[in-house]
């Protein structure tokens, strides 16, 4: 089978590689003439573990390609997956203009049926309006009423540092879609998971489009309930870890997602549930769970420059090492960081910024001037007045803590990721601080 991927940012890239490494021959689509020249010579342009050999070797054996030129990857492919940004408008809805721009140069080259596929997150109602826009190019062709085309939903649960094995080995698919025959090509293209007994999911298209909404507001949901719990764990001596644990047992909870720290950020939490929230607005419909989970979390990283303000009240002069920029580990992704707000708020109250991330430095100095990028975790420290862990990191988790006493002007540890076990560090003389631990 061939088929086209247009969109070569994170999912459509990550996609494309995916399938190709199942046999697939896959032709990549973009329009940024510079990003497709630097992927044929391996170039990635963003970071995520192991994808860089994957589109190396099915580049080399010929199962996936580069290209500008839309019209050719539609007439060769039977499926289209459709996979461009869907970046929030200022209410928090989903500009779909990209989408659109696919779906009308779509429907300009198709000579044969083809089965459209949105991988990229759209809101309810995004099926229909492809529909819409293709049927309506395909009214001003001469030979209209011989092009068939069916439109499938098939979200992305993409972990951003993990996402080969979330594709390779994913909890669930979900196919939306109204064509029998849609659905039957989805499932040869996904045959490979039949080997592992990957679950199906098969819905109407609104129902799909909706379970990725639904899917990433719980998850932010649990994210900002835990994270409150710690806060009532610091006013009343209990251990937020232990709290966790004690639910996480639980089968109807589970202990994922259930870990306390500084917010969630990144590009799906905070534009997915905020799109979701509008989607319910234009129906009528209240979320008062998912608006609460987006103020927690809004307030959260509030209290994390509180907590630092609060140790440090002449904070004015002062020099603060930050370690971790991106949202997460194993991503360069800087998208509504913590720490990114976390340093804005600091560097307006006066304080200098000393910061490293193994990986996300290089995006971050796009956004923030006036702080000094180091070599390493220790080049950070030294000379500073405090250290505050903002990503949890493997290389953060096991640090020469002697060594980053010495190279601090004074022990003031912040630690918003709970790397650390608080008896330890202050028996090493650390003033130290974490989130919802004693």
């Amino acid at each position: 089978m061939h088929i086209a991927v247009i969109g070569t940012g994170y999912v459509g890239l990550v996609t494309g590689a995916c399938f190709a490494e199942f046999g697939v021959f896959v032709t990549c689509v973009d329009k940024d003439g510079d990003k497709i020249e630097s992927l044929k010579k391996g170039v990635i342009p963003f970071y995520e573990p192991g994808l860089e050999e994957l589109v190396s070797r099915n580049y080399k054996q010929g199962r996936i390609k580069f290209t500008t030129e839309i019209s050719g990857a539609i007439e060769d492919s039977l499926v289209i997956f459709i996979a461009v940004g869907t970046p929030p408008r200022g209410d928090g809805s989903a500009d779909l203009s990209y989408v659109d721009e696919v779906a009308r140069e779509i429907a300009s080259h198709i000579k044969s049926y083809k089965v459209v596929v949105t991988k990229s997150t759209v809101p309810v109602g995004t099926g229909e309006r492809l529909r819409r826009i293709i049927s309506e190019t395909l009214i001003s062709k001469i030979d209209e009423n011989s092009i068939n085309f069916d439109i499938v939903s098939n979200p992305e649960f993409l972990r951003e540092g993990a996402a080969i094995e979330d594709f390779m080995r994913p909890n669930r698919v979900v196919l939306g879609a109204d064509s029998q025959q849609a659905i039957a090509i989805l499932k040869d293209l996904y045959r490979p998971l039949y080997l592992i007994d990957t679950p199906f999911v098969i819905a109407n298209i609104e129902t799909a489009e909706l379970i990725k909404y639904a899917s990433n507001s719980f998850l932010a949901v649990k994210i900002s309930f835990i994270n409150e719990i710690a806060n009532l764990c610091e006013k009343v001596g209990a251990n937020v870890n232990m709290v966790a644990k004690g639910m996480g047992l639980d089968g109807r909870i589970g202990p994922k997602f259930l870990h306390a720290g500084a917010g969630f950020g990144g590009s799906c939490f905070p534009k997915d549930t905020k799109a979701l929230l509008q989607i319910a607005s234009e129906r009528g419909v209240e979320l008062s769970i998912v608006n609460a989970a987006i103020e927690a979390n809004e307030r959260q990283i509030e209290l994390m420059s509180a907590k630092i303000r609060s140790a440090m009240p002449d904070i004015k002069g002062k020099t603060i090492a930050i370690l971790g920029l991106s949202f997460k580990p194993n991503t360069d992704d800087i998208r509504e960081a913590p720490a990114l707000s976390i340093i804005q708020t600091l560097l307006e109250e006066g304080a200098e910024i000393k910061t490293y991330d193994p990986v996300a430095m290089d995006n971050a100095k796009k956004t923030i001037s006036g702080i000094a990028y180091c070599e390493d975790a220790y080049d950070a420290c030294s000379g500073a007045d405090a250290v505050a862990i903002l990503t949890e990191w493997n290389q953060f988790r096991n640090l020469d803590l002697e060594r980053i006493k010495g190279l601090l002007t004074q022990p003031l540890f912040f630690d918003f990721r709970n790397i650390y076990a608080p008896e330890r560090m202050r028996e090493l003389g650390f003033s130290y601080h974490c989130v919802g631990r004693g």
